[in-house]
């Protein structure tokens, strides 16, 4: 079995809803009075850092995003099959498991003999990844690679792109494979942010995702043609192509595909960054401090080491909102919120952000509790899961086993186990029940929050 599977079940409310730039595929008007959507539209898709992935317990993605919207305006449900490939998900729109890929389909002569493309649109070119430098010292021409040494992924088409790119140019350009195993384009970005490889190359989408988190990295100049992708169906679905892309062609859709675009390529986003510039004055951490006390007793943890969460995540800010949603002191999700019995609008009230954050936090800590024996330890499990949901910390728990780390340790076994599921190779292991997660975030996020405690813990006593 090489898929997993979740349903996802839509309010039957007709609202207006919103899409993408469309393909230009049929006419445009659907064929409603012959075909009819089923109840329940089975899709496939695959996980990503932008179609598909769950964030603190929510389920996320542009594609994602797109086809629930698409689906609560029709009326009808959806369910979900997460395929461990592209190849995968076009042989299940074949075989009729599935009435729709909901990915981004290259299109392609090759596919085109097996999907009708439909729905969102979209170009994508390899660019070429270069530190953020004076003018004149960038690369804003291909025969300025000549002479440059360029580092690419084995056996992957950015390898195949730059030596097609060097017999163009007649030779020059110093090619370099990077000698690991496995390797993610976000390995590939980052080591040229940290400077341990002058250039490389990644797909334009990857790298306007990802220069939210490497802000000195410049990934302006293409180096191949635009490849057009879009959703698809079969070919014997055609009018369900139709309606797809009627539907992504009215005016709402187009503007909630730009807000989406903006908000997954686009929004402003890093990872905590380390800063201990905060006063301690008169033995106070927060105006809230007696709140994160009467919640923090309520579960035997220690306020201290709460506070010190809130401040890594907000800086005791009530009014913050994440390019997720995620809001409040406490950056909670809205379906958090709602999960808990609390209207969303309310997250800007330090009571109920705390209070909130505080039961997930107990919630956690009873799942993880298991797994790990070691208080010290289960603290450290339950801060991480915190920032990238229980989901992920159980799914390196058990990377963690296979490959032979500490499964109850989170520094330099667990936490690295959790660095594997940005990798394909690792998140669509069989063992890995919930895909893709960007490790980094919560590395750097259980370091920061356990440095802030300690630092509180210096000066600040427990009472």
């Amino acid at each position: 079995m090489f898929h997993r599977k979740f349903v996802i079940f839509i309010t039957l409310a007709s609202l207006p809803v919103t899409g993408l730039i469309t393909s230009c595929n049929g006419d445009g008007n659907g064929d409603d009075d012959k075909y009819h959507l089923p109840d329940t539209l089975r899709v496939a898709t695959l996980y990503s850092p932008l179609s598909y992935f769950l964030y603190r317990g929510d389920t996320l993605g542009y594609d994602y995003t797109l086809l629930k919207d698409f689906a609560k305006d029709k009326g009808i449900e959806f369910e979900i099959t997460v395929a461990p490939s592209l190849d995968k998900a076009v042989e299940m729109l074949d075989s009729n498991a599935v009435h729709l890929v909901a990915y981004s389909i290259p299109v392609t002569s090759d596919f085109r003999r097996h999907v009708i493309p439909c729905g969102p649109e979209n170009y994508t070119t390899q660019v070429l990844v270069q530190p953020k430098s004076k003018s004149e010292n960038m690369i804003t021409d291909v025969t300025e690679l000549i002479d440059r040494d360029v580092w690419v992924q084995p056996n992957s088409k950015y390898q195949q792109r730059l030596e097609n790119l060097n017999r163009e140019l007649g030779g020059g350009i110093n090619i370099h494979i990077i000698e690991r195993d496995t390797i993610a384009d976000e390995d590939i970005v980052a080591m040229v942010s940290n400077h341990q490889i002058p250039l490389s190359i990644v797909d334009s989408d990857v790298a306007r995702f990802l220069r939210n988190y490497y802000k000195d990295i410049d990934v302006s100049l293409p180096l191949s043609l635009a490849q057009r992708s879009s959703w698809g169906v079969s070919l014997a679905n055609e009018w369900l192509a139709d309606s797809i892309t009627a539907w992504f062609d009215t005016d709402n859709a187009r503007k909630k595909s730009a807000a989406l675009f903006q908000q997954y390529y686009e929004s402003s986003r890093k990872d905590p960054e380390f800063d201990f510039y905060f006063t301690l004055t008169k033995g106070r951490v927060s105006p809230y401090d007696e709140v994160f006390k009467n919640n923090a007793k309520r579960i035997s943890w220690d306020w201290r080491l709460l506070a010190a969460q809130g401040f890594v995540e907000s800086r005791f800010n009530n009014n913050l909102e994440s390019w997720a949603g995620a809001r409040g002191i406490m950056q909670v999700m809205p379906s958090t919120a709602e999960a808990h019995g609390i209207d969303p609008g309310n997250l800007d009230n330090p009571y109920v952000s705390i209070s909130v954050a505080t039961d997930v936090l107990k919630t956690t800590r009873d799942i993880l509790s298991p797994f790990v024996s070691d208080p010290e330890e289960l603290q450290k499990f339950t801060v991480a899961a915190y920032n990238s949901g229980v989901a992920h910390i159980l799914d390196a728990i058990a990377l963690a086993k296979k490959h032979n780390l500490k499964p109850d340790v989170w520094k330099d076994n667990v936490e690295r186990a959790l660095l594997m599921k940005g990798q394909p190779v690792y998140y669509n292991d069989s063992i890995v029940k919930y895909g893709y997660f960007r490790g980094q975030q919560t590395r750097i996020y259980v370091d920061y929050v356990i440095n802030v405690y300690e630092h509180i813990k210096k000066q600040i006593p427990n009472n």
